[in-house]
């Protein structure tokens, strides 16, 4: 549910684990407030920004450190260490958190248990369940079961080790991606076959094995797309997940829930078990006026629609039941569950394709991220814009009524301030400015505003955040994570 953009990306290494850039060194942390249970014995909220430790195997002393955060999900929190390895921490206990396959949950962040030769590089992740992307170009996803892309799971998790096993994936029925793949190929392999793939101690077998709710959850997949795609980016929602392939391509790909049109495959499908394209540049819609607009002045060409929508995605949201994502000449697209405005069209109806955004037409946007009800993104110019629900202020605007259509956010704290990323909670709002400081809004009923106090916000508020310079910002659901560095 997380935005993009920052610069959790690391640079040399020197053996200390500490980032070398000329002669200075930097030490990277995760900096974390709000309600995570399982963090403290009283599980209270961190009203203020607390470090994270990294687990002993992982420190610096073994030559690891920080290199990005991804957010969380409900009661569980994500990030990423520059040896590839995804981190993550929190509690069982929770609603939701007990659905998600994923590793050990306590106070100290854990490895989670993903194949020992795979290089993680990006994650996110939904309610329930996460997805992460590996230096191959490879999707691993896990957690509540309906998200997981497969028609069955046999799992077994007692046993030490890492094992892989196969299992059935319908492959796409109607299309295949901008690529090229030959379309021939691809009607004739009417399924494909996926691993499995679950490393776990026997300790964490065993806990896994007693769950009650262990039939709603699937163990870390393999994800299979087309011959030759490549992924760079993932985004997950409430029940589905968007995929985003590699840049001079940008097909954005799509399975999980769709039943409010999440997915834009034009019709609400309730559950797609496979990963599918979804036709944002070929298909994008315009609404009714546009449309005729288009038409009556014979101006609907591939060339006119290209030149809006662009030629590819570069950026891609998941909320609760709707997407966005923005295209590589700055325009917006949404689709799905329309109810409080969040796809941003002037109305509350849903999308079951991707539509562009015509109000903010003029303006060139970068980065996106969406919450449950609410979407917020920003321009190359470093304005905010959000739109959707707004019952606890996430889209800070200085009220708590909600915006069918994007409004800029204006706060004197952020004159001459550049956003250079945003991210959502569930129902609070964050961003990063381009000289590293940090401004939540919305929900703060956990702390998750890191205000020191428990108040809502209905405007951006810095957090104040001493002794680092933060770098990037991710929401979890009831939480935020800030990654950071120490002065030199």
């Amino acid at each position: 549910m997380n935005g993009g953009g920052g610069e959790g990306g690391g640079e040399e290494m020197e053996e200390d684990g500490k980032e070398r850039t000329g002669e200075e060194a930097k030490e990277k942390v995760v900096l974390m407030w709000g309600y995570l249970p399982g963090v403290s014995p009283q599980r209270s909220p961190l009203l203020h920004p607390a470090p994270v430790r990294l687990p002993d195997s992982s420190s610096s002393s073994s030559g690891d450190t920080w290199r990005d955060v991804c957010g969380g999900g409900c009661g569980f929190a994500m990030a990423l260490s520059e040896t590839g390895k995804i981190l993550t921490w929190g509690s069982v206990d929770d609603m939701g958190q007990s659905y998600v396959t994923s590793g050990k949950h306590e106070e100290t962040p854990e490895a989670f248990p993903l194949p020992s030769d795979i290089r993680i590089i990006e994650a996110d992740a939904g309610w329930a369940h996460c997805a992460a992307v590996t230096d191959r170009g490879e999707v691993y996803t896990w957690g509540w079961k309906e998200c997981v892309p497969t028609g069955k799971i046999v799992s077994d998790q007692s046993s030490a080790g890492t094992s892989e096993r196969d299992i059935d994936q319908v492959s796409p029925r109607s299309q295949v991606s901008r690529s090229g793949e030959n379309r021939g190929a691809a009607a004739e392999e009417a399924t494909k076959r996926r691993k499995v793939a679950s490393s776990s101690s026997s300790k964490h077998g065993s806990e896994s094995s007693t769950s009650s709710d262990e039939t709603l959850s699937a163990p870390p997949c393999l994800v299979t797309f087309n011959t030759g795609v490549r992924i760079v980016k993932v985004a997950a929602g409430g029940r589905h997940t968007l995929a985003l392939s590699a840049s001079d391509l940008g097909q954005v790909w799509g399975w999980g829930y769709g039943g409010e049109g999440q997915l834009g495959l034009g019709s609400r499908i309730r559950t797609v078990s496979s990963p599918h394209p979804i036709p944002c540049i070929e298909s994008a819609f315009y609404g009714k006026d546009r449309a005729s607009s288009m038409r009556a002045n014979n101006r609907s060409s591939e060339g006119a629609v290209s030149k809006v929508t662009g030629t590819c995605v570069k950026a891609i949201a998941c909320g609760g039941r709707h997407s966005a994502v923005v295209t590589d000449s700055g325009a917006l697209l949404t689709f799905g569950w329309g109810l409080y405005g969040q796809c941003g069209q002037g109305s509350t109806d849903d999308l079951l394709s991707p539509t562009c955004v015509q109000s903010i037409l003029g303006v060139k946007m970068r980065d996106i991220a969406a919450g449950l009800w609410h979407t917020v993104c920003t321009s190359v110019d470093g304005d905010v814009y959000s739109f959707g629900g707004n019952q606890f202020g996430q889209l800070g605007t200085g009220s708590d009524q909600a915006e069918t259509v994007p409004k800029l956010v204006e706060a004197s704290c952020l004159e001459s301030k550049n956003a250079r990323a945003v991210s959502c909670g569930a129902r609070h709002s964050a961003m990063i400015t381009e000289d590293g400081v940090v401004f939540c809004w919305g929900w703060n009923k956990y702390g998750q505003l890191g205000l020191g106090d428990a108040i809502d916000r209905n405007i951006p508020s810095q957090v104040q955040i001493e002794a680092y310079k933060p770098l990037n910002v991710s929401c979890g659901w009831w939480h935020t994570l800030v990654l950071a560095e120490s002065p030199a």
